[in-house]
């Protein structure tokens, strides 16, 4: 494993948007920093769905400075993509890709930071990981067979098969839409009575007219208990029933990495949120000289920060670690 002679001013895990927005303000204050990510630039934006469309305007995308212009009122992912890729290319930045971070040590000055790659020294790092990587799990029998999903990427995939779509949050709805309009039997379980809330409102009215037309299956107030190959359980308000069924997509969510910070010291609530300790002035945590940046500071409550609000932890980081 190569050992790292330089010590950073900054090591930064994660290369995601608020990684880069960090690596970005370091190097405007002239601080000596390091990007790692696990996978390529912007890794969790490639893995979104192939079609997704933010919710958010460009402009509010933007880091850097750069503007992010887009012929689309709302951005879609491979624009997303191709901003980000330029801007790490017009500032240079220091990013080391593919690369995952295995521990983080806080030593007598700074912290001792070992990858799959390579052993580091750094005055301070920054946690920007996101919560994308982990989905949350099912639990019942059948989850781990080869027809479910976690992720969704192309509705072609899915085109004439009979696909169960698990959830009602925008990626189950636009999942569900998608497939449907590809030529799959779609139905939607849902736990809840409705749509999701937080459906954006331009496809709410779709999804709820395919649902009233009888286009896609709808199942309110019901759970998945068990999938088979050609078939899965469901309990629904009326008892249980058993569907036909090649594919299902389990868009349930998904959450940080919490074995991951608590491994390098951070505290996570004690309540459901488990939301990672930090002070909200300086996104600092309880360990000194520890910081977190973008959505991972939202723990569970993950629609609590985006890119387009957690932009300015990136600064905030900066300054408290220069004293200016």
């Amino acid at each position: 494993m190569e050992i790292a002679t330089d010590r950073f001013d900054v090591l930064i895990i994660g290369g995601g948007p608020i990684g880069l927005a960090c690596g970005i303000e370091a190097q405007a204050a002239g601080l000596s920093y390091l990007i790692i990510e696990k996978g390529c630039l912007v890794n969790s934006l490639f893995n979104y769905p192939q079609t997704m469309t933010f919710f958010s305007t460009s402009e509010r995308l933007e880091i850097g400075g750069v503007p992010f212009a887009s012929i689309n009122s709302k951005p879609r992912r491979a624009e997303a993509l191709e901003y980000y890729r330029r801007v790490q290319q017009k500032f240079s930045l220091n990013i080391r890709l593919f690369e995952e971070v295995g521990t983080v040590e806080k030593q007598d000055t700074g912290f001792k930071v070992t990858t799959s790659k390579a052993v580091y020294r750094a005055e301070q790092v920054i946690v920007a990981t996101g919560f994308y990587d982990i989905p949350c799990m099912l639990d019942i029998p059948g989850e781990s067979l080869p027809k479910v999903a976690h992720y969704y990427h192309d509705p072609h995939y899915y085109a004439g098969q009979r696909v169960v779509v698990i959830g009602a949050s925008n990626s189950s709805v636009d999942a569900a839409l998608e497939t449907y309009r590809k030529g799959a039997e779609v139905t939607l379980v849902v736990r809840d009575s409705d749509i999701g809330k937080r459906v954006k409102y331009w496809v709410r009215p779709d999804i709820e007219n395919r649902i009233a037309n009888g286009e896609i299956t709808a199942l309110f107030n019901s759970r998945l208990t068990e999938i088979r190959a050609a078939s899965v359980d469901v309990l629904t308000p009326a008892g249980p029933i058993t569907l036909d069924n090649d594919f299902v997509l389990a868009l349930t969510g998904y959450q940080p990495n919490f074995s991951f910070l608590e491994r390098i010291g951070i505290d996570l609530a004690k309540d459901a949120s488990r939301v990672p300790y930090h002070n909200p002035e300086t996104m600092e945590t309880n360990v000194p000289g520890l910081y977190l940046a973008g959505v991972v500071c939202g723990g569970m409550n993950t629609h609590l920060w985006f890119i387009e609000n957690s932009r300015i932890h990136a600064s905030q980081i900066i300054r408290h670690i220069t004293g200016s």
